[in-house]
C-alpha cells in the first residue's frame, strides 16, 4: 500500500505528459534499481487528444523497464507490465497505483529467487485513452513492442499486464479472446496459490492486447468494476490491501519455476 499511497495521494494525478509523471516513473526508476535491476527509459511520443472527456496535449512520456543483470532479449523471456499513468482527473488509487505497486512487489520478490525464465518488469506510459479508437490509446506498450528486434519478439513467451487489480476478493484473468495459453497458466497458478480467480474473456482494455495484437502471448490481472473508476475518487482507501496480496501470490506462482 505504501506504493499506491505515494502515487495516488502524494503524487496524485498522473497523465502521461506531466510533470507529475514524470516524479511518478522517476521514483519507480529508482525502486527498480535498488532492487538489483538495470533501468532503462524509453520515451513515448503521444498525440494531443481527449481522455476520458478532459482535452490533453500532445507530448512526449516514458516507459520505464526493469531487466536482470545479464538478460538477453534474444532468449525465452517473460514480461510483466502495469501502466503508471491516470486520466487528468483521477488520483489513480486503483487504476493504476494498484498495479504498480504489485509489480514492484513481485519484482522485489522475483530479485531473490529463481524464476522459470528471466523476467522483464516494465511500467508502462501512456495507456489511458486520447480518443475514441482502438488506436487512440496504450502508447507506451504499443511502443515497448514495436521496439522489439524480430528475435527479441520471438522471445516474449508471455506477458501479463495487471490493471486495476485492488479491488475485491476474486482476481479476474483476461484474455483477448475466449481463452488463450497465457490466460490458463495464470489460473493454474492461481490454483495453485490458493487464490480465487475466474477467466475474463474479450479482454483488450489493457497493454497486454499492445502484445496480443502483434501476435504475441498475453493476457490482464484484474478489472473488477469500482465506483471511483476514472474519477476523483479514486484514492488510496479504495484498494484492499488483502487483494493486492492475492494478484502478488498468483503472480509469483506463475512466474515460479514448475
Amino acid at each position: 500500500m505504501r506504493v499506491v499511497r505515494h502515487l495516488a495521494g502524494a503524487i496524485g494525478p498522473r497523465e502521461a505528459t506531466t510533470p507529475a509523471y514524470e516524479r511518478a516513473a522517476a521514483r519507480v526508476a529508482r525502486t527498480f534499481a535498488r532492487q538489483g535491476y538495470d533501468v532503462t527509459r524509453q520515451h513515448v511520443d503521444v498525440p494531443a487528444g481527449e481522455s476520458w472527456g478532459v482535452p490533453v496535449p500532445a507530448g512526449r512520456s516514458s516507459n520505464v523497464v526493469a531487466t536482470p543483470p545479464g538478460f538477453d532479449p534474444t532468449r525465452p523471456h517473460l514480461v510483466v507490465g502495469a501502466h503508471l499513468d491516470t486520466v487528468p482527473q483521477a488520483p489513480g488509487a486503483e487504476d493504476n497505483a494498484s498495479g504498480v505497486g504489485v509489480v514492484l512487489a513481485v519484482a522485489e520478490a522475483a530479485a531473490g529467487r529463481r524464476t522459470r525464465l528471466p523476467v522483464v518488469f516494465v511500467a508502462f506510459g501512456a495507456e489511458e485513452p486520447r480518443g475514441p479508437t482502438d488506436d487512440d490509446h496504450h502508447y507506451g506498450s504499443r511502443t515497448y513492442v514495436d521496439g522489439l528486434a524480430s528475435a527479441a519478439k520471438r522471445a516474449v513467451r508471455g506477458m501479463v499486464s495487471l490493471d486495476r487489480v485492488g479491488v475485491g476478493a476474486t482476481v479476474p484473468v483476461g484474455s483477448a479472446g475466449e481463452s488463450d495459453p497465457v490466460q490458463r497458466s495464470l489460473l493454474a497458478a492461481a490454483r495453485r496459490a490458493g487464490v480465487p480467480a475466474v477467466p475474463d474473456p474479450d479482454q483488450r482494455s489493457s497493454d497486454h492486447w499492445s502484445f496480443v495484437r502483434s501476435g504475441l502471448p498475453g493476457a490482464r490481472l484484474g478489472s473488477t468494476p469500482y465506483a471511483g473508476y476514472h474519477s476523483a475518487g479514486d484514492v488510496p482507501a479504495v484498494v484492499e490491501p488483502a487483494q493486492l496480496e492475492r494478484v502478488g501470490r498468483l503472480l509469483l506462482a506463475w512466474l515460479a519455476p514448475r
